[in-house]
């Protein structure tokens, strides 16, 4: 696709999308995948529970403290167009234009660390998975109304991706630490999306059941997520894509 093209492409995306997308984040219900139970509000005492089908975990905050990115020993395509809708691989946006766009559109977010620690949490977490971590982030920009929430989870909770919820009071998962609720949300992203083991060890609480139910199914393209991360999750993954065009298009 031309440079001109692409423009002309995103452009009309952003135009005919991103509109609603602002509108649409905490209002879905969050099963992701119908397939797949929800865990239940009493499945999380204490706040810190981290549930599995099979077992339960405390993860204390002293395990994880945050390190730099290591080289990935797996491949990890480079994404070269912003029109890719690949799930998997590098960012085109820089950390400096998803801490510009959160905080044109919410200049005081509810998160227990500073924009600019959110963003180099996305961007550790994913990068070391091959998650891309700019599209990785507008989904939590998405899920939590740019860290407005107002649905059923609230900010201490360190979910960013709505993870466990699925409507009608039902908080979901807890995480101790911003941190760690990014690496559950790109556990989760990498549930769907591989079969290769995370790297770090696992906090998504419902990583297991997700690969048990995919087996060696993958996930491909955001748009893939439709119905599956979110219901009725019709345009979910397109939503995504129209946060992400703002995003790299930030001066």
């Amino acid at each position: 696709m031309t440079s001109v093209r692409l423009k002309k492409f995103m452009t009309a995306f952003v135009i005919g999308a991103f509109a609603f997308s602002l509108s649409a984040g905490t209002t879905e219900g969050r099963i992701h995948d119908p397939k797949i139970a929800a865990i239940s509000s009493s499945d999380l005492r204490h706040g810190t529970k981290i549930e599995t089908r099979s077992s339960s975990r405390q993860y204390p905050t002293t395990e994880y403290t945050r390190i730099p990115s290591p080289t990935n020993n797996f491949d990890v395509p480079q994404t070269t167009s912003a029109a890719d809708p690949s799930i998997i691989g590098t960012p085109l946006a820089t950390q400096e234009q998803c801490v510009k766009y959160l905080l044109r559109n919410n200049p005081n977010p509810k998160i227990s660390v500073s924009p600019e620690e959110i963003v180099a949490y996305y961007y550790e977490e994913a990068g070391r998975e091959g998650i891309r971590p700019d599209v990785a982030f507008a989904q939590a920009l998405k899920e939590t109304g740019f860290f407005r929430y107002g649905g059923d989870v609230v900010p201490e909770q360190n979910n960013f991706c709505g993870l466990g919820t699925t409507g009608g009071g039902v908080r979901g998962g807890y995480f101790p630490t911003a941190q760690l609720g990014v690496r559950a949300h790109i556990q989760h992203l990498l549930a769907y999306t591989s079969t290769r083991k995370p790297t770090t060890p696992l906090v998504d609480p419902r990583y297991d059941i997700v690969r048990n139910v995919y087996g060696s199914r993958t996930l491909k393209h955001w748009s893939d997520l439709n119905g599956r991360w979110a219901v009725p999750g019709n345009y979910y993954g397109q939503e995504i894509m129209s946060m992400f065009f703002a995003i790299i298009n930030v001066r």
